[in-house]
C-alpha cells in the first residue's frame, strides 16, 4: 500500500536513459545528458532537500551528489546501504563533514562499519530489519529530519523498490538519442517487475521539453 503522503517527503524520481530504456551501460557507463540536461538537472537538484542513490550506483559512479550551476538548496546526500559496504574512499564519506550525508542501513549491518561511518561524519540510520532496507521507513526518518522533497537517482533496482511501494510522486526522464543494448546494461527500473500489465504503476504526462539532444518527459505516478 502507498505510504501516507503526511508521513514521507514528497519524492520525485530522475534519470537519464537509452531509447531502449537504459541508464547504464554493461561497464556502468553512465554519462548520457547533453550539456542543457545537466544544467536541468541541477536545476532539480537545488530544488529539493535530499538526494538518494543505491549502492550500485554509488560504486559505480562515485557521485558528488553536490549542487553546480544553479542557486538554491544544498540537499542531503543519501546513500541506501543494507550492510553499511560504503567505502571510506568515495566522495561522499571524504566530504562528510562538509556536507550532510546519511547512509541508510539495516539491522544486519556490522556495527562496526557503522561506527567508522559515523566517526568520518556519516549519520547512519537503521531502516528496517530485512536483507534490504526499507525505503518506507527511510522515507518517515527523512520526513523526521525535516526533508520535504527527495530526488531519487537510481539505480534501476532502487528506483523499482521506490515505484512498487508507492514512493514516488513524479518522474522525469531524459531520453538521449542512443541505444545501448545489453542483457547486462542497467535498466531504468529493475527488480522483479509486475506480471500483468494492468498491475503497472501508471504515469500522467505532465510536460515534454527538448534540452539539447534529449527529449525530457516528465510525470505524475497515479497510483
Amino acid at each position: 500500500m502507498p505510504a501516507s503522503r503526511n508521513s514521507r517527503p514528497y519524492v520525485i524520481l530522475n534519470a537519464a536513459m537509452s531509447l531502449d530504456g537504459k541508464i547504464a551501460t554493461y561497464i556502468g557507463d553512465s554519462r548520457m545528458s547533453s550539456p542543457a540536461d545537466f544544467r536541468r538537472v541541477h536545476r532539480l537538484r537545488a530544488s529539493v532537500d535530499g538526494i538518494v542513490v543505491g549502492m550500485r550506483t554509488l560504486l559505480r559512479d562515485d557521485p558528488k551528489l553536490t549542487v553546480k550551476i544553479a542557486r538554491g538548496r544544498k540537499p542531503h546526500r543519501i546513500i541506501v546501504d543494507s550492510n553499511a559496504q560504503t567505502p571510506l574512499t568515495s566522495y561522499v564519506v571524504r566530504t562528510a563533514k562538509e556536507i550532510p550525508t546519511i547512509v541508510a542501513v539495516t539491522s544486519r549491518a556490522p556495527k562496526n562499519r557503522i561506527e567508522i561511518l559515523e566517526r568520518r561524519g556519516v549519520k547512519v540510520f537503521v531502516c528496517g530489519k530485512g536483507p534490504l532496507v526499507s525505503v518506507k521507513i527511510l522515507l518517515q526518518t527523512l520526513s523526521k529530519l525535516g526533508l520535504r522533497k527527495i530526488l531519487v537517482e537510481g539505480g534501476g533496482a532502487l528506483n523499482w523498490s521506490m515505484l512498487s511501494s508507492g514512493l514516488v510522486d513524479e518522474v522525469s526522464v531524459a531520453i538521449t538519442p542512443r541505444i545501448l543494448g545489453g542483457e547486462e546494461g542497467v535498466s531504468l527500473v529493475e527488480g522483479k517487475g509486475v506480471a500483468l500489465v494492468k498491475n503497472a504503476v501508471k504515469l500522467k504526462l505532465l510536460t515534454t521539453a527538448k534540452y539539447g539532444s534529449d527529449l525530457v518527459v516528465h510525470y505524475k505516478v497515479q497510483n
